[in-house]
C-alpha cells in the first residue's frame, strides 16, 4: 500500500514538473555550429542556432549584446531575458531582481522586440507584456541549466563581456 501511494505521489510530482508554460514556443537547433562574423537568425532575439565560438559572460547588461555570443551562452544552459530599451525603470528593476543570484542568466535591452519582454533559452522562447508575469520565473526554473541545453554545465564566465 505504501509503495502504491509513493508511486502515485512520484507520478503526480513528475506530471507537475512536466507541465507546459503557456505561450512558450519551441524550436529545434543543432548544437556546436561555431561561426565567425555577423549571423542571421530566425527569431528576434534568437533562441538557438549557429553562434560565435566564444560565449557571452552571464550577467546583467545595460547595453545590447551581440546575438552570436549570447546564443553560445544559451547552448551552455543560460537563459537570456531581453527587454525593450524604453521599458519603465521599475520593470527593469523587477527583471534584475528575477535574475539575482542566478549564475546562468543574461539580462539586456534589445532593440526591435515585438513584446516588451522576451525570455529565451536554447530551443525555447516566451514573449510577455509585463516584467511581473509569473511565467518568467517558471521559464527560468525550467530552462536555466535545463534539459534542452546541449552543453549544460559549460562555463558562463571567462568568455566575452563586451556589448554592442
Amino acid at each position: 500500500m505504501k509503495r502504491a501511494v509513493f508511486s502515485l505521489l512520484l507520478l503526480s510530482l513528475t506530471a507537475c514538473g512536466n507541465k507546459g508554460i503557456e505561450g512558450v514556443q519551441t524550436f529545434t537547433y543543432a548544437a556546436g555550429d561555431h561561426r565567425s562574423g555577423s549571423l542571421v537568425y530566425a527569431e528576434n532575439p534568437p533562441a538557438g542556432g549557429p553562434h560565435n565560438p566564444i560565449w557571452q559572460n552571464c550577467g546583467v547588461y545595460t547595453q545590447g549584446l551581440y546575438n552570436e555570443y549570447a546564443v553560445h551562452s544559451l547552448e551552455h544552459g543560460a537563459v537570456w531575458i531581453t527587454y525593450r530599451p524604453d521599458l519603465e525603470a521599475a520593470q527593469v528593476a523587477q527583471l534584475k531582481t528575477l535574475v539575482e543570484g542566478r549564475p546562468y542568466t543574461l539580462l539586456s535591452p534589445y532593440e526591435g522586440l515585438d513584446h516588451p519582454v522576451v525570455i529565451s533559452a536554447w530551443g525555447a522562447q516566451l514573449k510577455v507584456d509585463q516584467a511581473d508575469d509569473k511565467r518568467l520565473k517558471a521559464f527560468l526554473d525550467k530552462y536555466e541549466q535545463g534539459a534542452t541545453a546541449p552543453e549544460r554545465g559549460a562555463s558562463c564566465s571567462g568568455g566575452y563581456s563586451g556589448t554592442r
